[in-house]
């Protein structure tokens, strides 16, 4: 027995109008979007930039300046402000804010030194990141190993950079104290001013190894202590000249 025939729908063609109307509206609305987000109605004309400081501040805010005097406060363009300083190894970033419809505030975030690198006043400083920063005051600054002086860019030495690693994890008040960081016997060394020295081993674990230098300064039983040791964070030991106990209850000599 033959199959039925299937009923036949006839599909109204009253929405097709409409919706080529709607389409054509929207295709025009987004030219003209397109026509205006880079139209002079909105260029940018006023310019602020905070933040840039150092002997490269000027230069810096020339560069921003110029970079964004081809945008509008409808079309902002991040990635051309970030090559306009790209130069310059202190910016470690920019924020830009419109205010529309000509004006453009550009926030400069700089690198941190954590580090001095060099000797005498040859020594520069040395972003958290391995960045090398000229022109920033190193006379505070934690030293670390290397008697060269990177022209620029970052450093890429293994054993530098576990140094600068440790410094960057340090809390900042441990690290305003530290003098420098060398490597010896009980591995990465740190002095700190008017205390006793750090052994922290290995690079690994470093900010468990802080947390366990600081209770351990922070203990009065460990006062007198020539050097603390925090190879194993979970058991720091303080020791020295005089017999001193540890945050473990144990003594080290």
């Amino acid at each position: 027995m033959p199959a039925p025939p299937l009923p036949t729908v006839s599909v109204p063609r009253s929405w097709i109008r409409p919706a080529l109307a709607c389409a054509a509206v929207l295709a025009l609305l987004a030219l003209g979007w397109l026509w205006l987000r880079d139209s002079a109605l909105v260029a940018v004309e006023e310019v602020t930039v905070t933040g840039a400081t150092g002997p490269d501040a000027a230069r810096v805010r020339l560069a921003l300046e110029g970079a964004a005097r081809d945008m509008t406060t409808l079309h902002v363009r991040a990635d051309a402000l970030r090559a306009a300083v790209a130069p310059y190894g202190r910016v470690a970033s920019v924020r830009a804010s419109p205010d529309f419809p000509h004006r453009l505030r550009i926030e400069v975030r700089e690198h941190t030194a954590v580090a001095a690198m060099g000797t005498g006043s040859e020594r520069v400083g040395i972003a958290a990141d391995g960045t090398v920063l000229h022109g920033v005051a190193t006379a505070r600054l934690p030293v670390i190993g290397g008697a060269g002086v990177p022209a620029a860019g970052r450093i890429t030495d293994a054993a530098l950079s576990r140094e600068v690693a440790l410094l960057a994890s340090a809390p900042a008040a441990l690290r305003a104290r530290v003098v420098r960081v060398s490597r010896g016997p009980r591995g990465l060394t740190v002095p700190l001013r008017n205390g006793p020295t750090l052994f922290f081993g290995g690079g690994e674990r470093l900010r468990a190894k802080w947390i366990a230098a600081a209770a351990v300064l922070a203990d009065p039983t460990s006062a007198g202590a020539t050097y603390l040791d925090v190879r194993l964070p979970e058991r720091p030991a303080a020791g020295g000249l005089a017999v001193v106990a540890s945050t473990t209850g144990t003594t080290v000599p």
